[in-house]
Parts: C-alpha cells; sequence; structure tokens
C-alpha cells in the first residue's frame, strides 16, 4: 500500500492509523494482542518496552492498555525528572509515559500528555482513574491538539517528552519550533524517536504502513540536530541507540520484514534506521 504526500495527507493517514490502534488495543496495524516495529505480531508490548529501558515494574504498574508496544526508547530516563516539574509529553498515545513521569514530578508537579487522535485521548483519560487510585495523585491530564500547534502557553513548560512520535510529523521545523516557544528558559527536552542514517529507497518512502510505523517519516540523524538548533535551542545531542532496530529485526517483525526487502541487496534496515535519544535545552 502506497501512500500521497503532503501534509494534510500525512496527519489524515496518521490519525486513522493510531485510531485504529486505539480501538484495536495495540499494534500499529491494529493487532491488538502482540506488536513490534509499529506493526506486529512480533511479540508481546511488555517485551519490547523491557528491552528498550522500561522495568518490569513499571510496565506492570501501568493502567490497562496504557502500554500498546509504541515506544522506541525511554524518554523518561534521560530527562532527570525533579519533584514540582512541568513535563508536557507530545504525542501521548494511551498515556504510557505521562503516568509514568507523573510519580517522579510528584503532587507539586504536573504532566500534559498531548495527541491529535480522539481515541488514544479517550483510552488516556478512561485511565485517570486507575492512576489516581494507585498513585494517590491527580497531577496528570490530556489535551487534543496536534505538535505542530501545541494547546499550551508559551514558557510554561520546564521538560518537553516523546517517544516516536516527532518523526510522525509532515512539518518537523514547526515541531521544534513549538517547542523552544513552550520551554521556559533553562527547559530542557528529552525525547526517544526513529531516525535515518541514510535515505531511504523510494519505495518504502511511499509505503503506508512504514509511515504509520515510524520509519517512512523519519528525518536523517543531522537533520534532526539542525531543525533543534535553527529553533533556538542549544546544547543539542542526538545519540543513536540501535539496539531497537536490533530487537525487532530479532523478532522477525511483518513491517521490518517487508521494508527489508526493498532495500538494495547486502543491506539491512538497521543500515538506514537507528532510534536516537534527543537532549536539547532552552
Amino acid at each position: 500500500m502506497t501512500r500521497t504526500q503532503g501534509s494534510t495527507d500525512v496527519r489524515d493517514v496518521v490519525r486513522e492509523g493510531y485510531g485504529a490502534i486505539a480501538e484495536s488495543g495495540g499494534g500499529c496495524c491494529g493487532g491488538g494482542r502482540s506488536v513490534g516495529g509499529c506493526c506486529g505480531p512480533a511479540t508481546d508490548a511488555a517485551t519490547i518496552a523491557e528491552r528498550i529501558g522500561y522495568s518490569a515494574e513499571e510496565v506492570a504498574a501501568l493502567p490497562k492498555g496504557a502500554n500498546m508496544g509504541l515506544s522506541c526508547g525511554n524518554p523518561g530516563a534521560i530527562a532527570g525528572l525533579r519533584p514540582g516539574e512541568v513535563v508536557l509529553d507530545l504525542g501521548s498515545g494511551g498515556g504510557f509515559d505521562v503516568f509514568l513521569c507523573g510519580p517522579k514530578v510528584g503532587a507539586a508537579g504536573r504532566v500534559i500528555g498531548v495527541d491529535m487522535t480522539p481515541a488514544m485521548l479517550s483510552k488516556a483519560r478512561k485511565n485517570l482513574e486507575h492512576y489516581r487510585r494507585t498513585t494517590g495523585l491527580d497531577n496528570v491530564e490530556f489535551r487534543l491538539g496536534e505538535i505542530e500547534s501545541l494547546p499550551v502557553a508559551d514558557a510554561s513548560v520546564d521538560v518537553v517528552t516523546s517517544n516516536c512520535v516527532l518523526n510522525l510529523s509532515p512539518d518537523k521545523p514547526r515541531v521544534w519550533r513549538e517547542i523552544a516557544r513552550v520551554l521556559r528558559p533553562g527547559g530542557r527536552v528529552a525525547v526517544s524517536d526513529l531516525a535515518l542514517l541514510r535515505p531511504l529507497p523510494e519505495s518504502v518512502v511511499a509505503m503506508v504502513e512504514a509511515l504509520i510505523g515510524c520509519v517512512s517519516g523519519a528525518a536523517l540523524v543531522s537533520d534532526v540536530e539542525r531543525m533543534a538548533r535553527e529553533a533556538g535551542l542549544k546544547d543539542v545531542r542526538v545519540t543513536p541507540k540501535p539496539g531497537y532496530v536490533a530487537a525487532l529485526t530479532g523478532f522477525k517483525d511483518p513491517l521490518y520484514a517487508k521494508i527489508a526487502e526493498s532495500l538494495p541487496p547486502g543491506t539491512t534496515v538497521a543500515d538506514f534506521v537507528t532510534s536516537v535519544d534527543i537532549e536539547a535545552r532552552k
């Protein structure tokens, strides 16, 4: 299946795809019971989460359905969150990272999740009661919005996090400008995403499932760093973490297998795609 280009087309495709994921329970192809490469079934969501840095205890404590296997890293692990901070999570989905960040900032802090897919927002909000009951905290919320136009005031956030979402945007420079806008002076970025080590073949770029699977919309590592700097951020670090792609390749993920078929002979998905940690300050 191929897709057309254009910001509106891309957002519609992503919104529709992730709406289906929310309604099915997980997996970027709507598999529900198991996921991988955002296009399962390859393995279960808990296994993926643990392979990319979440502890079994963290995963087990999450509300039901919050972990849909859509992560490619652990932004909370690099955020260095402190009590009382305000955190903004871009593309919060079912609330996976929001619910994990809440206890770290405590009752004096706040975590705001933003997602453009109503079905995802509904899923996350249904889990608020579980979060409040199990943590004793009432410090998280979810807002409908696009990451290119965040429903958040200027200079109101201490930390911006995101997990495998920025690659989905058709206007990434604008996303980085929005991140810089909402951050307070001294605020920081802690993002996990997928990025490219080299350009993908056009046949892969055109795949709908590769877009929803966080691959074909990814930017080059060098471009990620450039966009963050041009938005006015400093101390930008983009750290490749090849373990995610290696794990999904080892799990024989169906999306990654399909992508591999379209790559030049003698190359692998890991030659083109990598998970990255992105850190920066305002």
